[in-house]
């Protein structure tokens, strides 16, 4: 009960944090949510076909393809120079614990994040685009046993459905017969490539929990400024070990070759990881936005959405093969993600009634006096 509280004292911080998103008309907000949900979905399906044009067409390093994916997070400096928080809100917040706490807590997400994207990196080098996104569609299965245990979220009946679909669409994809595999991918590197994608799943989605718990009990606020603040300080913090990474494995040598052999000439390489961090930085704008503009949580489910919808993205560029195992466990993550959207629908208005029979609570106790004198 106490992190809900902490929670609701969040996001009252937040609204506070940023008066003019509360001046905003109705139709205003939906037009903000809407641009910052297209940022999401374009920016992530570009980026995975991007990362799949460089393994297929001559790119094979793995560090490079890991350092793309937080290397042009200076874009994020955009919207953090443009829309500052107000100061009264920087003023007035506090956080519970000092400086080097929250410096400690930045690098160790900022490590996590590029092992992460590692992770991510040995996925994409071995299964197709589609296969690749549908397994990635289980972090909100992931999300809903961590939130469980780290966040104390409620672990309902339709959560449990859409957990047990999610995993079901994972087990489909990993018996599947792999005829779409890319050329020269043994059996067991498509496994290594299904385990590591499934690992970085359930990696991105604990890193999420700890997220959320580091707002609500040691930063203590979650204004614009803050969550762009998170991602840029971690997002610095992957790039420097992803770079260490690519130069402690010896791939930098291959690097001038890898331009060299790349089948579309060497200007497609440079503008191929060039525009793959863009896309990157593009889908995190949209992630921070709906962070702050609806809620963390919303961010995430459509973040699993982009990743349904990527299959069909990948059969229109790729031709990829959509068999009926691949139809069914895309069906299957659609039926488990739209189950997790109407819980989180049924606890807004259960919220919405708590607060408005408290209100309601409120006023008859302040009337009470005076209808005694």
């Amino acid at each position: 009960m106490r992190d809900n509280e902490d929670s609701a004292g969040v996001k009252d911080g937040t609204r506070s944090g940023l008066l003019p998103l509360a001046k905003l008309k109705r139709w205003q907000w939906w037009l903000l949510v809407s641009f910052n949900i297209c940022f999401l979905i374009i920016g992530q399906i570009v980026a995975v076909l991007l990362g799949r044009f460089y393994y297929d067409h001559g790119g094979n390093s793995k560090w490079m393809a890991t350092l793309v994916q937080t290397i042009g997070f200076p874009i994020l400096l955009i919207p953090y120079i443009l829309f500052p928080s107000s100061k009264e809100s920087t003023n007035t917040s506090t956080t519970a614990y000092s400086l080097p706490i929250i410096f400690l807590i930045y690098l160790v997400v900022g490590v996590l994040i590029a092992g992460d994207n590692m992770l991510y990196s040995v996925g994409l080098l071995y299964l197709s685009a589609s296969t690749y996104s549908l397994i990635c569609a289980t972090q909100l299965a992931f999300n809903a046993v961590f939130s469980y245990f780290l966040n104390s979220q409620k672990f309902t009946a339709l959560i449990f459905n859409s957990v047990v679909v999610l995993s079901l669409s994972a087990s489909l994809l990993a018996v599947n017969d792999d005829s779409d595999k890319p050329a020269g991918v043994t059996n067991g590197k498509y496994a290594l490539g299904f385990v590591a994608t499934l690992g970085a799943s359930a990696l991105y989605a604990l890193l999420l929990s700890l997220m959320q718990l580091t707002f609500q009990k040691v930063i203590k606020k979650e204004t614009f400024s803050v969550v762009l603040e998170l991602q840029i300080y971690t997002s610095f913090i992957a790039t420097c070990v992803s770079t260490i990474g690519l130069f402690a494995s010896g791939e930098w040598k291959t690097l001038g070759g890898e331009m060299d052999g790349f089948s579309k000439g060497g200007l497609a390489y440079v503008m191929t990881l060039a525009w793959t961090a863009v896309a990157w930085q593009v889908c995190s704008v949209g992630v921070v936005g709906l962070i702050f503009v609806v809620s963390s949580l919303f961010s995430n489910v459509i973040s699993t959405l982009s990743l349904a919808l990527t299959p069909l993205a990948a059969v229109a560029v790729f031709h990829d093969k959509m068999n009926g195992v691949k139809i069914i466990a895309m069906l299957l993550g659609f039926w488990g993600f739209c189950t997790y959207i109407y819980q989180n629908y049924l606890d807004d208005v259960e919220d919405k009634r708590k607060q408005t029979d408290a209100n309601g609570a409120v006023l008859s106790e302040a009337s009470t006096p005076l209808l005694l004198e």
